[in-house]
């Protein structure tokens, strides 16, 4: 089912070489070298697999790569509230579940969806089911330059697959990645999956898609709404949001791993507390259901 983001490698002549931290390589032409520069920059504030205050004491947790820009936010503004310091892991919520399995020393996850909490909350990793934080969006997004034109009904995207001039498209691995499932999800409901699914490029996580979709190698891709909530993103490309009524809902939970010190379980009421739960809303997020609590 399409190509994973090895499949950009030898694209065009003379490519230059961009090596992301899980070893997936993407070509990109001399003719993109100043876009590229402008995404290696764009990378670092999004993120693919990144640590925040790696070299500071404090709990580590492992958060949906979808998150980063508002949990950056809100991890500053924590250190700000109470002085104490977060250390962060950004990734696919599957590959952190067998991380966890195998040890990992994460106190606390927040997971894309639900199903990959309540899957370690079934094997006894965690403390109880923990809760929703936040519900997620995705995008359609499509980069300057680009034939594919932006609506929200996915026509254009269709129209470029029946003349047969769409190339490459970008989502994350539906495998290990929710936001890539419900991509799938989205491609299926718009009735553009037969034809698009031979020209996927998979990112190993939803941040790594964004990245693929604005690299010049792919014509657009379908992301979370809250990684194009950046000042930076305009610079790149054009998106839109995308009908919730096309996909399963992307409930993203959260809950603390058994051995979750004390100040992990501090962040964690943190997360719901209304203020944080504007964060989120401003960076594209719908806030969770405060009932659940």
């Amino acid at each position: 089912m399409g190509l994973r983001g090895g499949g950009c490698k030898g694209v065009v002549k003379r490519a230059l070489m961009c090596q992301t931290d899980h070893g997936v390589s993407v070509s990109i032409s001399r003719k993109w070298s100043a876009i590229s520069i402008c995404l290696l920059l764009l990378s670092l504030s999004l993120g693919i697999t990144t640590q925040a205050m790696a070299n500071d004491k404090g709990p580590l947790i492992a958060a949906a790569a979808n998150v980063k820009l508002a949990l950056d936010t809100i991890i500053a503004d924590y250190h700000r509230d109470t002085g104490a310091n977060i250390r962060v892991t950004y990734g696919s919520s599957g590959n952190f579940v067998a991380q966890i399995q195998h040890g990992a020393p994460y106190e606390l996850m927040l997971s894309a969806d639900e199903f990959y909490v309540n899957q370690l909350a079934a094997l006894g990793f965690t403390q109880g089911e923990g809760h929703i934080y936040a519900i997620g969006r995705l995008a359609l997004v499509v980069p300057h330059g680009s034939p594919l034109s932006l609506d929200a009904e996915l026509n254009g995207l269709k129209l470029l697959l029946a003349k047969g001039e769409l190339k490459r498209f970008a989502i994350a691995n539906p495998k290990h990645a929710p936001y890539g499932e419900r991509a799938v999800e989205v491609l299926t409901a718009s009735g553009n999956w037969p034809r698009i699914q031979n020209k996927l490029i998979l990112g190993e996580n939803v941040s790594q898609a964004l990245q693929f979709a604005l690299s010049g190698s792919t014509q657009g891709g379908i992301v979370a709404l809250s990684l194009v909530q950046h000042a930076e993103f305009k610079q790149h490309g054009r998106y839109i949001a995308l009908p919730e009524t096309w996909h399963k809902p992307l409930n993203q939970r959260m809950a603390l791993i058994k051995h979750a010190s004390i100040q992990a379980k501090d962040f964690y009421e943190y997360l719901l507390l209304p203020q944080t739960q504007q964060t989120f809303t401003e960076f594209g997020f719908t806030a969770a259901v405060t009932g659940e609590r």
